[in-house]
């Protein structure tokens, strides 16, 4: 019988309580093969919008992470957790958005973070072998989970110093390219971002711009990594093919 590479897919909750905004959430842990037949801690990693990570029946397809953390297993890099957290359907743009604006209204970004960092992730260093520090704690997404990913990692690096950025919806407010100015990197600070070249008009430059400001004070403070594939779409297709590689770098130094 071969061995299997599978992550275990633990589902921590249906309901899970958002107390910070009152609402409940499905919450996913996909744990390493060999979790329960070892000792180990490992680092962890959270992820937005959680339908569109592992489930077969997500809408816009999705970005089979299980299927990736089997793969880089079976090539030595598969000691991760990886935490999912499901969006809020009708409320996912403000529960992603960080910023107040004429057009959205109030963002509800501020306690989503706050959610995570004072709810869920103690839950989680409580729960499960992970490495609880900054240096081993990711958080990512892409679109609207990019941006709120960005805001977390920019606002609290001494919590989440690895970030996984595809696609971030930087045209929701200029607010976010002040922060990338005035960033304040922790000696384990990573950030990966990626953009797709036919993603929209400006989706491309918004992009660059951001690395470009961000990159002003930081200097050699911060692991920089900006991946472009010239022929991707805004879509789970084109994140699903740099989820494995995002990974590895962040969390293997590959």
């Amino acid at each position: 019988m071969s061995k299997s590479y599978q992550p275990h897919i633990e589902i921590i909750e249906e309901d899970y309580l958002i107390p910070q905004l009152n609402r409940r959430r499905r919450i996913a842990a996909l744990l390493p093969f060999d979790y329960n037949q070892s000792e180990k801690e490992y680092p962890v990693l959270y992820l937005h919008d959680g339908q569109n990570l592992f489930d077969e029946d997500s809408p816009f397809g999705n970005w089979a992470i299980d299927r990736s953390l089997e793969h880089l297993a079976k090539q030595g890099f598969g000691e991760v957790v990886v935490i999912a957290i499901d969006h809020g359907g009708e409320d996912r743009l403000n529960e992603y958005l960080p910023f107040n604006t004429r057009k959205y209204g109030k963002g509800q970004g501020k306690l989503y973070i706050q959610f995570l960092m004072e709810t869920l992730k103690p839950y989680v260093d409580n729960k499960y072998r992970v490495l609880t520090g900054s240096d081993h704690t990711g958080i990512g997404g892409s679109s609207m989970g990019g941006l709120i990913s960005l805001f977390a990692g920019l606002s609290f690096p001494r919590t989440f110093s690895r970030m996984m950025i595809f696609s971030p919806s930087l045209w929701l407010s200029r607010r976010i390219y002040q922060m990338a100015k005035k960033f304040a990197p922790v000696e384990s600070s990573h950030l990966y971002l990626y953009a797709g070249g036919k993603e929209s008009q400006a989706h491309l430059p918004n992009v660059m711009r951001f690395g470009a400001d961000l990159l002003t004070n930081t200097g050699e403070g911060l692991r920089f990594k900006f991946s472009h594939n010239p022929d991707g779409f805004h879509n789970e297709k084109n994140w699903r093919e740099e989820f494995p590689i995002a990974l590895k770098w962040l969390f293997f130094d590959q």
